[in-house]
């Protein structure tokens, strides 16, 4: 495999296209609502034409580009079988530490390879604690991936172009993290490829109580511990996302084609969309007007295309059963691989701990009192926390990558 050097250039041509695209947006009307409820039945009118008019006239797109290219990005073909020769985007920080740990990071949706940013600089090794080698693709269909032209594309497609872009980066061993689709599919990568993932941490925890027959432990634990009152918050946020969120979710997963038609034509369309679950899936982060609007400009300008990237709940909730990946499997126990759990109260399902823990090997849970969807954006100082407490000295995954234990330094910058 031949990696070339990236880098972000949202095109001229493709900018006053879009700002032409929103200066003549018709926008919906709206029932006026209090302030405490304004987010109740969507994006408010307010908010979507003040970001609008940013985009349009204020938002700086070359600075945006400036800031996405801190990061080290590259591209490289990765076969796929039945699919063929996908050129995969990704981002590469390789540490100074020559034994640093690889770590492969997996985003999802409506995320994307940026999530990885602010962990960039706090995996990079401070004599302390471990130093970690991180690989953050553009999934295919997102970002600056190439986009699939054939149905069928899966979880274990995906699987596939992780395992091979870290394989070919000369990664035989590595840890994962993710959430969102990324939990689901570094999950799949330690069933999979349980001799090369040799740890995951994920940050989107699902799993079902424990039973009798398959956990007794965990089940009399269960039976016998009441619900304290985080454990009935999480309950309820689990339910008002079961409620009143899923929406996205039943649309993308059966008509996708149908929605795509609004998000390649409209930008307008593309921001509603992603915003509201910016605003609902986090806790009370303060988004900026930059943030969202960079965020949003990924999208638009995405190799494949802003609807490309929706195709993954359609491919995966429509896998033909029974499969090693199937979304419900990933949700139950997968034997071997240590895993880390991190719990943020506004998560999309919030879950008891003696339901998690029937997930797998279980060596290092954090519980935080703020964050949500987007842990790595919203508290990267968690998510670098605990990982480099499980591969740190003394640490439950420490030395778990052969050759990598994240602390002999090298003479050479790599």
């Amino acid at each position: 495999m031949s990696a070339a050097p990236f880098q972000v250039s949202f095109p001229e041509a493709g900018i006053d296209e879009l700002k032409s695209k929103l200066s003549t947006v018709t926008f919906p009307g709206e029932i006026p609502l209090g302030e405490k409820d304004k987010w109740e039945r969507g994006a408010p009118q307010a908010e979507i034409k003040r970001l609008v008019e940013y985009w349009k006239d204020g938002f700086d797109f070359k600075a945006a580009e400036a800031g996405l290219n801190t990061m080290p990005q590259f591209t490289a073909p990765v076969m796929v079988d039945g699919f063929g020769t996908l050129d995969i985007h990704f981002v590469h920080q390789k540490s100074e530490v020559e034994r640093a740990v690889p770590l492969l990071f997996v985003h999802g949706w409506p995320g994307s390879f940026i999530e990885v940013q602010k962990l960039l600089p706090l995996l990079n090794g401070d004599g302390k604690g471990p130093s970690f080698h991180i690989v953050a693709p553009s999934l295919p269909n997102f970002g600056f991936s190439e986009g699939v032209k054939k149905p069928g594309f899966g979880v274990e497609q995906y699987v596939e172009v992780c395992q091979k872009l870290m394989q070919t980066l000369g990664y035989t061993q590595y840890a994962c993290q993710g959430g969102d689709w990324g939990m689901y599919i570094t999950r799949a990568l330690s069933l999979l490829h349980p001799e090369s993932v040799k740890s995951v941490h994920i940050n989107m925890i699902r799993a079902e109580p424990p039973s009798f027959t398959s956990n007794p432990l965990l089940w009399l634990q269960h039976a016998l511990t009441p619900y304290s009152d985080a454990d009935k918050a999480g309950l309820a946020r689990t339910a008002w996302f079961a409620k009143s969120g899923r929406g996205y979710f039943i649309e993308q997963s059966t008509k996708p084609q149908t929605l795509g038609y609004a998000l390649a034509d409209s930008p307008v369309a593309l921001l509603a969309w992603i915003v509201e679950k910016l605003h609902d899936w986090t806790d009370a982060y303060p988004w900026t007007d930059d943030e969202i609007l960079t965020w949003i400009s990924i999208y638009w300008f995405s190799r494949a295309g802003p609807a490309a990237s929706v195709r993954i709940y359609y491919e995966i909730m429509h896998q033909s059963t029974p499969r090693m990946t199937d979304r419900t499997r990933l949700e139950k126990h997968i034997v071997g691989v240590p895993l880390g759990l991190a719990y943020f109260p506004r998560e999309l399902t919030v879950i008891p701990k003696t339901w998690a823990r029937t997930l797998g090997k279980v060596v290092w849970e954090s519980t935080s009192g703020k964050g949500g969807h987007f842990a790595a954006w919203e508290r990267p100082d968690v998510i670098a926390g605990d990982l480099i407490a499980m591969h740190r000295k003394g640490g439950p995954c420490y030395g778990v990558v052969k050759g990598g234990n994240g602390y002999t330094k090298n003479v050479a910058r790599l």
